[in-house]
Protein backbone atom coordinates (compact mmCIF):
# COMPACT_ATOMS: atom_id res chain seq x y z
CA UNK A 1 0.00 0.00 0.00
CA UNK A 2 1.64 3.26 -0.95
CA UNK A 3 2.05 6.00 1.44
CA UNK A 4 2.56 8.91 -0.53
CA UNK A 5 0.08 11.75 0.05
CA UNK A 6 -2.64 12.80 -2.15
CA UNK A 7 -1.39 15.62 -4.03
CA UNK A 8 -3.80 18.90 -3.71
CA UNK A 9 -5.33 20.16 -6.28
CA UNK A 10 -5.81 24.43 -6.65
CA UNK A 11 -9.10 23.72 -8.44
CA UNK A 12 -9.78 27.51 -8.13
CA UNK A 13 -7.40 28.03 -10.41
CA UNK A 14 -7.89 25.43 -12.66
CA UNK A 15 -10.87 26.71 -13.32
CA UNK A 16 -10.22 29.86 -14.04
CA UNK A 17 -7.91 29.03 -16.92
CA UNK A 18 -10.97 26.46 -18.16
CA UNK A 19 -13.10 29.59 -18.44
CA UNK A 20 -10.29 31.22 -20.28
CA UNK A 21 -9.47 28.36 -22.79
CA UNK A 22 -13.61 28.57 -23.17
CA UNK A 23 -13.67 32.67 -23.99
CA UNK A 24 -12.45 31.55 -27.72
CA UNK A 25 -16.18 30.19 -28.00
CA UNK A 26 -18.69 31.38 -25.66
CA UNK A 27 -19.40 35.46 -25.82
CA UNK A 28 -22.16 35.42 -23.04
CA UNK A 29 -19.96 36.93 -20.04
CA UNK A 30 -22.71 35.53 -17.64
CA UNK A 31 -22.27 32.11 -18.72
CA UNK A 32 -18.58 32.13 -18.62
CA UNK A 33 -19.23 34.02 -14.71
CA UNK A 34 -21.43 31.02 -13.94
CA UNK A 35 -18.65 28.56 -15.02
CA UNK A 36 -16.34 30.39 -13.49
CA UNK A 37 -18.48 30.04 -10.29
CA UNK A 38 -19.60 26.43 -9.88
CA UNK A 39 -16.81 24.41 -8.36
CA UNK A 40 -17.46 21.10 -11.27
CA UNK A 41 -15.18 19.07 -8.63
CA UNK A 42 -17.73 18.80 -6.55
CA UNK A 43 -20.08 17.01 -9.22
CA UNK A 44 -16.98 14.51 -9.96
CA UNK A 45 -16.15 10.87 -8.62
CA UNK A 46 -12.93 11.52 -6.52
CA UNK A 47 -11.23 9.39 -8.41
CA UNK A 48 -11.48 11.60 -11.25
CA UNK A 49 -10.77 15.19 -9.90
CA UNK A 50 -7.52 15.03 -11.52
CA UNK A 51 -9.33 15.49 -14.51
CA UNK A 52 -11.74 17.58 -13.80
CA UNK A 53 -11.20 20.96 -15.50
CA UNK A 54 -9.69 19.10 -18.95
CA UNK A 55 -12.50 19.95 -21.35
CA UNK A 56 -13.55 16.50 -21.78
CA UNK A 57 -16.77 14.39 -20.17
CA UNK A 58 -15.63 12.22 -17.73
CA UNK A 59 -17.46 9.12 -16.46
CA UNK A 60 -20.02 9.31 -13.68
CA UNK A 61 -21.46 5.82 -13.56
CA UNK A 62 -24.15 3.66 -14.51
CA UNK A 63 -22.93 4.73 -17.89
CA UNK A 64 -23.64 8.15 -17.42
CA UNK A 65 -21.35 11.10 -17.76
CA UNK A 66 -20.95 14.85 -16.91
CA UNK A 67 -20.52 16.97 -20.32
CA UNK A 68 -17.29 18.41 -21.38
CA UNK A 69 -17.76 21.69 -20.06
CA UNK A 70 -17.47 23.58 -23.58
CA UNK A 71 -20.73 21.31 -24.65
CA UNK A 72 -22.26 23.26 -21.32
CA UNK A 73 -21.05 26.39 -21.83
CA UNK A 74 -22.78 25.76 -25.38
CA UNK A 75 -25.81 24.55 -24.50
CA UNK A 76 -26.27 27.29 -21.83
CA UNK A 77 -25.86 30.12 -23.50
CA UNK A 78 -28.41 28.25 -26.43
CA UNK A 79 -30.80 29.32 -23.90
CA UNK A 80 -29.87 33.10 -23.77
CA UNK A 81 -30.99 32.90 -20.06
CA UNK A 82 -32.13 36.36 -18.46
CA UNK A 83 -31.97 35.66 -14.94
CA UNK A 84 -35.75 34.86 -14.36
CA UNK A 85 -36.97 31.92 -16.32
CA UNK A 86 -38.29 28.29 -15.21
CA UNK A 87 -36.09 26.27 -16.85
CA UNK A 88 -36.47 22.31 -17.34
CA UNK A 89 -33.34 19.94 -17.41
CA UNK A 90 -33.84 16.46 -18.60
CA UNK A 91 -31.15 14.42 -17.34
CA UNK A 92 -29.62 15.39 -14.24
CA UNK A 93 -26.59 13.21 -14.37
CA UNK A 94 -24.04 14.82 -12.14
CA UNK A 95 -25.83 17.78 -11.36
CA UNK A 96 -23.25 20.23 -13.04
CA UNK A 97 -25.32 21.28 -15.16
CA UNK A 98 -28.58 22.12 -13.45
CA UNK A 99 -25.96 24.25 -11.23
CA UNK A 100 -25.08 26.32 -13.81
CA UNK A 101 -28.82 26.75 -15.25
CA UNK A 102 -29.72 27.84 -11.64
CA UNK A 103 -26.72 30.73 -11.74
CA UNK A 104 -28.37 31.81 -14.42
CA UNK A 105 -32.42 31.69 -14.17
CA UNK A 106 -34.90 31.81 -11.68
CA UNK A 107 -35.39 28.15 -11.14
CA UNK A 108 -34.26 24.74 -12.36
CA UNK A 109 -36.45 22.00 -12.55
CA UNK A 110 -34.83 18.86 -12.99
CA UNK A 111 -35.45 14.71 -13.77
CA UNK A 112 -32.88 12.06 -14.06
CA UNK A 113 -33.52 8.28 -14.34
CA UNK A 114 -31.27 6.46 -11.95
CA UNK A 115 -31.60 6.71 -8.61
CA UNK A 116 -28.69 6.75 -7.24
CA UNK A 117 -27.28 9.20 -9.88
CA UNK A 118 -30.61 11.56 -8.65
CA UNK A 119 -29.65 11.13 -4.71
CA UNK A 120 -26.06 12.22 -5.14
CA UNK A 121 -26.97 14.83 -7.34
CA UNK A 122 -29.37 16.55 -5.42
CA UNK A 123 -26.96 16.17 -1.86
CA UNK A 124 -24.48 18.08 -3.77
CA UNK A 125 -26.60 20.82 -4.75
CA UNK A 126 -28.00 21.02 -1.30
CA UNK A 127 -24.64 21.23 0.33
CA UNK A 128 -23.73 24.22 -2.40
CA UNK A 129 -27.08 25.66 -1.12
CA UNK A 130 -28.99 25.99 -4.80
CA UNK A 131 -32.38 26.68 -3.09
CA UNK A 132 -34.17 26.91 -6.81
CA UNK A 133 -33.37 23.71 -8.14
CA UNK A 134 -36.12 20.77 -7.68
CA UNK A 135 -34.91 17.33 -8.42
CA UNK A 136 -37.60 14.47 -9.74
CA UNK A 137 -36.98 11.28 -10.33
CA UNK A 138 -37.70 10.94 -14.08
CA UNK A 139 -41.49 8.96 -15.24
CA UNK A 140 -41.75 7.10 -18.54
CA UNK A 141 -42.87 10.33 -20.55
CA UNK A 142 -40.03 12.55 -21.08
CA UNK A 143 -40.04 15.53 -19.32
CA UNK A 144 -42.05 17.12 -16.14
CA UNK A 145 -45.30 17.77 -17.22
CA UNK A 146 -46.71 18.92 -13.78
CA UNK A 147 -44.08 21.89 -13.76
CA UNK A 148 -44.72 23.39 -16.94
CA UNK A 149 -44.82 25.16 -18.90
CA UNK A 150 -41.04 26.27 -19.28
CA UNK A 151 -39.40 29.19 -20.41
CA UNK A 152 -36.20 26.82 -21.43
CA UNK A 153 -35.48 23.06 -22.05
CA UNK A 154 -32.59 21.70 -22.08
CA UNK A 155 -31.92 17.59 -22.69
CA UNK A 156 -28.68 16.57 -21.51
CA UNK A 157 -29.41 13.46 -23.86
CA UNK A 158 -29.75 12.56 -27.53
CA UNK A 159 -33.20 11.63 -28.93
CA UNK A 160 -33.87 10.32 -32.61
CA UNK A 161 -36.02 13.29 -33.35
CA UNK A 162 -37.42 16.58 -30.81
CA UNK A 163 -39.69 14.67 -28.33
CA UNK A 164 -43.68 16.07 -28.98
CA UNK A 165 -43.68 15.61 -25.01
CA UNK A 166 -41.09 18.85 -24.72
CA UNK A 167 -42.82 20.80 -27.24
CA UNK A 168 -45.83 20.36 -25.50
CA UNK A 169 -44.56 21.71 -22.29
CA UNK A 170 -42.26 24.70 -23.76
CA UNK A 171 -44.01 28.02 -23.05
CA UNK A 172 -45.10 29.98 -26.26
CA UNK A 173 -41.80 32.49 -26.83
CA UNK A 174 -39.52 29.37 -25.23
CA UNK A 175 -36.33 27.60 -26.34
CA UNK A 176 -35.64 24.17 -26.19
CA UNK A 177 -31.80 22.96 -26.67
CA UNK A 178 -31.37 19.15 -27.12
CA UNK A 179 -29.28 16.22 -29.06
CA UNK A 180 -31.27 14.70 -31.91
CA UNK A 181 -29.66 11.93 -34.30
CA UNK A 182 -28.55 8.44 -33.92
CA UNK A 183 -27.79 6.25 -30.38
CA UNK A 184 -24.46 7.61 -30.79
CA UNK A 185 -24.24 10.56 -32.70
CA UNK A 186 -26.34 13.85 -32.62
CA UNK A 187 -26.72 17.43 -34.13
CA UNK A 188 -27.09 19.89 -31.57
CA UNK A 189 -30.34 21.69 -31.83
CA UNK A 190 -32.33 24.51 -30.60
CA UNK A 191 -35.47 25.10 -30.61
CA UNK A 192 -37.76 28.46 -30.26
CA UNK A 193 -41.42 29.22 -30.73
CA UNK A 194 -42.99 31.99 -31.74
CA UNK A 195 -46.96 31.71 -31.61
CA UNK A 196 -47.36 28.46 -33.88
CA UNK A 197 -44.09 28.39 -35.22
CA UNK A 198 -41.27 25.90 -34.60
CA UNK A 199 -37.98 27.54 -35.47
CA UNK A 200 -35.09 24.92 -35.62
CA UNK A 201 -31.50 26.00 -35.62
CA UNK A 202 -28.90 23.42 -36.32
CA UNK A 203 -25.91 23.97 -33.88
CA UNK A 204 -23.25 21.88 -34.26
CA UNK A 205 -21.98 17.67 -34.26
CA UNK A 206 -22.05 16.42 -30.75
CA UNK A 207 -22.22 13.06 -28.73
CA UNK A 208 -24.78 12.57 -25.65
CA UNK A 209 -25.49 9.19 -24.21
CA UNK A 210 -29.72 8.18 -25.61
CA UNK A 211 -32.69 9.92 -24.10
CA UNK A 212 -34.65 6.92 -22.68
CA UNK A 213 -38.28 6.72 -22.38
CA UNK A 214 -41.85 7.55 -24.49
CA UNK A 215 -40.71 8.88 -27.90
CA UNK A 216 -37.32 8.65 -27.31
CA UNK A 217 -34.88 5.36 -27.39
CA UNK A 218 -35.75 1.88 -25.79
CA UNK A 219 -33.63 0.75 -23.16
CA UNK A 220 -33.13 -2.35 -25.05
CA UNK A 221 -32.35 -1.31 -28.17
Amino acid sequence: MSNSPKIVMDFASLRLQLVDHLRYSIVDQRVLDAMAKVPREKFVPESREEDVYTNVPLSIGFGQTISQPLMVAVMTEALVLRGTERVLEVGTGSGYQAAILAELSGYVVTVERHPELLDRATRVLQELGYHNIETHLSQESIGWKQGSPYDSIIATAGAPHVPQALLNQLASEGTLVIPVGSRHDQDLVRIVKRDRRVIRQELGACRFVPLIGQDAWDELE
